[in-house]
């Protein structure tokens, strides 16, 4: 995101990327009397193979008319993996001058489509900023009914630190809550201009101290698939395989599912939690 005197998520980027790697990760001399965590500035301008005063100025995030050629060289030195790589190029060069506001997301009617017609497993649609596009009766009884939630404020990150069931919810909370920042940093480097993901970053800053501080380590990663623990408060421990499936025609939009082990106690819950959301269910 911009920010006066320069590109704040170009200068977070990589100064976090810096502090992460030591001298010895990079093969240099290790030295008495360091006051940073990991590599100096001079040392990344070294090994990238430019001026200690151009590497400053783009850590800073002034504008310095960055070549592919030293963008590779830098994410070398930093030793980007390729989502990491992926975004420092989207920040150090952002476009300039054909951005257009971004209009009201609606869901592929496809997708919504899937939604609805899953019953058993845990069914979400996710688009900018994390927002809930869509959602099923069993993810709704998982982790909440994102339909009674203001629709701005169906978002995923809102809940992960604002609501404190999902701290409750999420066996490994903390990991959930770095997951929901590194995503959202991602998104910041597609649209770094988007007023809807300010008012977010700005409102989570100040009411959660574990965003902040999350935030300003710039962690950028997307797992497409894995697995989750969650402790929910009728059905009890669940371990949860994921899947975040994105269509080729709107890379903004990604349906969640959730499945469980065949023949696990996780999925012997799962059908509990599908019994306990179903309307029928309800006592007349």
């Amino acid at each position: 995101m911009s920010a006066a005197g320069g590109n704040s998520e170009l200068r977070d980027f990589l100064r976090s990327r810096r502090a992460k790697i030591t001298p010895a990760d990079a093969g240099l001399p290790a030295s008495s009397g360091r006051r940073v965590p990991g590599l100096r500035r001079e040392e990344v301008a070294l090994l990238a193979g430019v001026s200690v005063d151009y590497y400053v100025r783009l850590e800073r995030g002034r504008s310095v008319n960055v070549s592919e050629s030293v963008l590779d060289a830098i994410a070398r030195a930093l030793q980007l993996n390729d989502t990491e790589r992926t975004h420092l190029f989207r920040v150090a060069r952002p476009r300039r001058g054909s951005r257009r506001p971004l209009t009201a997301q609606r869901i592929q009617p496809g997708l919504a489509q899937v939604v609805a017609s899953l019953h058993d497993l845990p069914a979400v649609v996710l688009g900018r900023r994390l927002d809930v596009l869509a959602s099923n009766a069993m993810a709704r009884a998982l982790f909440t009914d994102f339909d009674e939630v203001p629709l701005r404020e169906r978002n995923v990150a809102r809940f992960v630190f604002l609501d404190e069931s999902a701290r409750d919810l999420y066996v490994d909370w903390p990991g959930a809550g770095r997951g929901a920042v590194a995503m959202l940093h991602l998104y910041a480097g597609r649209h770094p201009d988007d007023p809807q993901l300010a008012e977010l970053i700005g409102e989570l800053s100040l009411r959660d101290t574990d965003f902040r501080r999350w935030w300003a380590e710039g962690e950028v990663y997307f797992r497409s698939h894995g697995a989750k623990r969650y402790h929910h408060p009728v059905v009890g421990d669940l371990v949860l395989g994921y899947e975040a499936l994105t269509p080729t025609d709107d890379p903004e939009q990604t349906l969640g599912l959730h499945t469980a082990e065949p023949g696990s106690p996780s999925a012997e819950r799962l059908q509990l939690l599908a019994s306990w959301s179903s309307p029928s269910a309800a006592v007349t």
